[in-house]
């Protein structure tokens, strides 16, 4: 196994979790002078989003209104973040 480098995420109840990725591989993801923790949280902003958006619009069958409306808040966050929606990212539109 080649090198890593350790990240760790702390949530809203104070646990930590740590993980490790490919030493360098954030620095492939950045852009000139971009901090790899904002790199890092782009890309769990990202997924995120991805998820809720899958599981609200391509799942079969009622999605909880609970459900729909954290995928809608995350498709909020995506937005203010990366300046384009999340449909208009993933190429399609619910």
């Amino acid at each position: 196994m080649g090198e890593t480098e350790s990240y760790t995420l702390t949530g809203p109840d104070g646990n930590e979790e740590s993980f490790e990725l490919p030493a360098g591989l954030v620095d492939v993801l950045s852009e000139q002078g971009e901090e790899s923790t904002r790199v890092v949280s782009d890309v769990v902003v990202q997924a995120m989003a991805q998820q809720a958006h899958v599981i609200v619009h391509h799942s079969e069958g009622e999605v909880p209104d609970d459900i729909a409306e954290m995928e809608e808040t995350a498709a909020d966050l995506f937005e203010e973040r990366f300046g384009q929606s999340l449909e208009d990212a993933l190429g399609h539109s619910h």
